[in-house]
Parts: structure tokens; C-alpha cells; sequence
């Protein structure tokens, strides 16, 4: 079963570039030091190879400020790879004056991890465990070949080995982290920030509620769905930004406007009028948002730690027995929320129901094979 699930998910949500944009390469002069070739060499630009708990070795970029008092890690969308982004990271980091890691999922560019997959090159028809000889004996003109895809799995462990490597190579503390997920990208964001309590922030870029749901508008989570986003946005317990266009017709705008209404701690939202899937850095409102946010939360997170210390000072001066409510009131944010088994019909409750949702198909300028094959998220 859970060999059909990771083959239902590649289908639908993958699409690396290929071949990639960039290659890695070690400077023997600068004692063995990474680099891309392809993109201008940057002394505030460390190129590393990750190895994941899934025995992966995955390509990241991290980007420093030299006055950064935060740093953010960014999951880009499913048909981009880091020579792509690598300008936007770079420009992202000048302008939110943060410290920026980027980096390539397992199959994607210069990281290793596809996983082996079977389809009949006659009738396109992909075998999930079907013996080979079988299907041949179906389809006697038709020949059967490999191919290779990356999974979702995958994902979680790669954002978890950049995760690891912030905190451990560069002492990142979870106060000081700003998730980011683009697109596909906020299924590893949503996932991690879900287990992590005391984030500084998240990012949601044209997130999607499910893989599934990107392609029909169904009311429940099914066992082969993939980045199960709805179910897991609830339990995020640090300020969400959702950034959604309201023209995109790849994932639709009721996706971001979803996830926002089931945040715990709700940022204003940006919706950009007529905004699409892939141009929404081109609108001016785009980084003055994102500044704005980077800077409240940063000025928030100060504030809170400064009120702590001096509740610390004062306990430790008075020395009384009056903490009690203060306890308390820290012990009811650990107090586990309602079961969401019933999320969709809470949300029917908001949406508009004079016109029916469509299927969500993509219309983006790509080749014919990725319309019939996918989505480009």
C-alpha cells in the first residue's frame, strides 16, 4: 500500500527540471570548498552537500547577512531547483536582511533519492507492483521500462536534515527560524513547523490544502492523499503568513484562504488581485508585506523574551509563591485542541456555494506531456 501511495504522489506532484540547472563543484584552491558554476560566485553564498536519515545526499545553499537576526528556510515549488532560485534567494536576503537556506529535494538537481518506478511505454499505464511479465502478457506489442521519481517521504526528511544542519552547523535557535513553503514546498513546511513549538514564523506561498484536493474539490482526507497540509496547519503554534494570487489557476486562491481561517495565531494576509501561480515576487506588494511581517514578528519575539526575563528577575527577587497563575496560563497553551476529523464541513460553512468549484487542472505554460501527466505546483 504504501508503495502505491509514493507513486500516486510523484505522479502528481513532481517535476524536476531536467537535466538540472547547475552542477556542484569542489575548489581544490579554497581547500575543497563548494560551488555552482552557473551562478555568480558569492563569498556570503556556502554551497553543502546534507546526507538525510533516508541515506539521501541533498544539495543546499545557505545565504548570510551580515545584520541578520533571523534566518529563513525555504521549500521551493515542485518544477524549480536551487541554479532557479538562486537569484531570488539572494535578493531575498538583501532585502528582509535575514540569513537564507535554500535547498533541492531528493531527486531534484544535484541531490541524489529517486526511487525506481515501472511504467508500460505502449499504453502509459504505471505498474504499482504488478510483476512485469504479467503486464507484458497484457499488452504483448507494448515494452516496460524504468523510471525514476523523487517522494514525499523524502521531503520531510530532507527539510529535517536542513533543519538539523541550521541548528547544529550554524546555531540557529527555533526562535531565531522562518519556514517558507512555495507551493508543493509548504507540505515539508507545514509538516515540520507542526513539530516544532517555538518558531519565529512561517511562510505560506501559494500553499495547497492537499495534493489531491489541487485536482478535485473532495470534503475528506483519504489514506493515498498527499502533504495532508489541512490536517496538520491547526497544531502550528507560531505566526502564519499566507500569500495567495487570486487569478492562480493552478492552485486554487481557496486554498490559501482556507489554511489562513484554521491558523492558530492568524498574520494579516496578502491576496494580490489577479496575482498567479509563479509571478507573485513581481508585485510590489509582495516584499513589503514580507518585510513587514519579518519585522513584526521580530520585534514580537523580542518583546516576548524581554517580558520573560523580567518575570524570571522579579520571581527570583520577591521570592513569593504567587507564580501559580502564571503556570497555568503557560500550561493551557500545551493543552491539546479539538480533534479536526471535521474540518471540510467546518469550512463549508464559510466558503460560497453559488458556484461549484472545478477540477483544478493546470493551465500554466507547460509542455503537453506535464497536462496530461500532472500539476506544476
Amino acid at each position: 500500500m504504501g508503495g502505491v501511495t509514493s507513486s500516486i504522489a510523484a505522479k502528481f506532484a513532481f517535476f524536476p527540471p531536467s537535466p538540472a540547472s547547475y552542477a556542484v563543484v569542489a575548489d581544490e584552491s579554497c581547500g575543497g570548498r563548494l560551488y555552482m558554476p552557473e551562478v555568480p560566485r558569492r563569498d556570503d553564498v556556502e554551497v553543502l552537500k546534507l546526507r538525510t536519515r533516508r541515506g539521501n545526499e541533498i544539495v543546499a545553499v545557505h545565504v548570510k547577512h551580515p545584520k541578520a537576526t533571523a534566518t529563513l528556510l525555504y521549500s521551493h515549488g515542485n518544477a524549480a531547483d536551487l541554479g532557479q532560485m538562486f537569484e531570488l534567494f539572494v535578493e531575498l536576503s538583501l532585502r528582509l536582511r535575514i540569513n537564507l537556506m535554500g535547498y533541492d529535494y531528493s531527486g531534484y538537481g544535484q541531490s541524489t533519492g529517486k526511487y525506481k518506478v515501472l511504467w508500460c511505454k505502449g499504453c502509459g499505464f504505471e505498474l504499482y507492483g504488478m510483476p512485469r511479465a504479467r503486464h507484458v502478457n497484457t499488452h504483448r506489442n507494448s515494452t516496460v521500462v524504468s523510471n525514476f521519481r523523487p517522494s514525499e517521504c523524502n521531503t520531510y526528511a530532507d527539510i529535517d536534515a536542513v533543519y538539523k544542519c541550521l541548528k547544529e552547523q550554524y546555531g540557529v535557535k527555533d526562535e531565531q527560524l522562518i519556514l517558507y513553503g512555495q507551493s508543493v514546498g509548504s507540505g515539508p513546511t507545514i509538516d515540520l513547523a507542526s513539530r516544532v513549538s517555538n518558531l519565529r514564523g512561517v511562510v505560506l506561498h501559494s500553499p495547497i490544502l492537499s495534493g489531491l484536493r489541487v485536482l478535485y474539490p473532495v470534503k475528506r482526507t483519504y489514506w493515498f492523499d498527499i502533504y495532508k497540509n489541512i490536517d496538520k496547519i491547526g497544531v502550528v503554534k507560531c505566526p502564519v503568513l499566507v500569500i495567495h494570487g487570486t487569478g492562480d489557476e493552478v492552485v486554487d486562491w481557496s486554498h490559501g484562504k482556507q489554511l489562513w481561517e484554521l491558523c492558530q495565531e492568524k498574520y494579516e494576509p496578502l491576496w494580490l488581485s489577479g496575482g498567479g501561480h509563479c509571478n507573485l515576487e513581481l508585485y510590489p506588494e509582495f516584499i513589503k508585506h514580507l518585510k513587514k511581517f519579518v519585522l513584526t514578528i521580530g520585534k514580537s519575539k523580542a518583546a516576548t523574551n524581554g517580558s520573560k526575563k523580567t518575570a524570571v528577575d522579579s520571581d527570583s527577587q520577591s521570592k513569593t509563591t504567587d507564580s501559580g497563575t502564571s503556570d497555568a496560563s503557560e500550561l493551557s497553551t500545551e493543552l491539546p485542541e479539538a480533534s479536526r476529523n471535521s474540518l471540510d464541513s467546518r469550512l463549508e460553512k464559510s466558503k460560497k456555494t453559488n458556484k461549484p468549484e472545478k477540477s483544478r487542472m493546470s493551465t500554466d505554460h507547460v509542455d503537453r506531456f506535464r497536462r496530461r501527466k500532472g500539476l506544476v505546483w
